[in-house]
């Protein structure tokens, strides 16, 4: 039999955590959609791996013999990724929204040109994943918002900071201001990412910042084409100032927003070193070009 392993990697976090709020919360994913794999997971090996009841999941003999040899399993898997990139000179780097990285392909060009062995490939991952796919191991690095769950699991250098605005109906009675206070829309329904993402969640609904309001939550999404939608609809949503530029919707407008801290962005990357020398002199031509910003 063949397994993904993307399912060895799930089951391992369940197995470390000891419940499946814990494991989907690490993964960022949904509890249903974890519970589903394990299932998938137990009937492709055709044994119980854990003992479910309301206090947890408890490992079986079964599950306990398969999660001692798991480790080993994900680590052969993972040296011989990196030795693949190693020789083929790829650096994977992950982001969540276009303003983050604006200035990355000319990055990328100064790169190039100090490495001109090395090829950088950019992915692209949704708000249901602020780690940009670190978590899951599916990058070598990535341009983050901070903060964002499991942060203190990554070495993380902080590249910028940008003001936060909001995003507001266009019909709405402050689309017409120049600059919104924050205690202005304490009271409006937010669009929220989904609360697998705890810490980035909270950030973008400034929860440390409503003095005691409780949030509303509107409608929640992954991507930016239903952010703006449950906008337009008639939700309000915390946005950096370069949402202006890259995402537009005509029954959508960008106010500045007083009371409500910037958003940082970082480069994060694994604790284990993989490609250290390309990491480091691409964190330096960010640093440059930042720098002539």
């Amino acid at each position: 039999m063949d397994v993904d392993t993307r399912l060895l990697r799930y089951f391992a976090a369940v197995a470390e955590e000891g419940t499946l709020t814990g494991a989907a919360a690490r993964l960022f994913v949904s509890q249903p959609a974890l519970t589903k794999q394990m299932r998938r997971l137990e009937d492709d090996l055709g044994v119980r791996l854990f003992a479910r009841s309301r206090s947890g999941m408890a490992l079986t003999d079964a599950g306990r013999e398969f999660a001692s040899r798991v480790p080993a399993l994900l680590g052969a898997w993972d040296e011989a990724v990196q030795a693949t990139g190693r020789v083929a000179r790829v650096l994977r780097l992950g982001f969540l929204d276009a303003g983050a990285v604006g200035a990355v392909p000319e990055v990328i060009a100064e790169f190039r040109r100090a490495q001109p062995k090395w090829r950088v490939e950019l992915r692209q991952f949704d708000w249901s994943d602020p780690s940009a796919g670190l978590a899951r191991g599916e990058v070598d690095a990535a341009v983050v918002r901070l903060p964002f769950p499991g942060q203190g699991g990554f070495v993380v250098r902080e590249l910028f900071t940008e003001d936060r605005g909001v995003l507001l109906p266009a019909r709405h009675p402050l689309a017409n201001s120049e600059t919104v206070e924050f205690r202005e829309l304490r009271n409006e329904p937010f669009v929220a990412a989904g609360s697998e993402t705890g810490a980035w969640r909270d950030h973008w609904l400034a929860a440390e910042e409503r003095d005691g309001y409780p949030v509303r939550v509107g409608a929640v999404t992954s991507r930016p084409d239903e952010w703006l939608s449950a906008v337009a609809g008639g939700c309000v949503a915390l946005a950096p100032a370069s949402a202006a530029r890259f995402y537009s919707h005509p029954d959508v407008v960008f106010r500045a927003v007083r009371g409500v801290s910037p958003s940082r962005v970082g480069l994060a990357r694994s604790r284990r070193h993989v490609h250290e020398a390309a990491l480091h002199e691409l964190l330096q031509a960010m640093t440059r070009r930042l720098s002539r910003s």
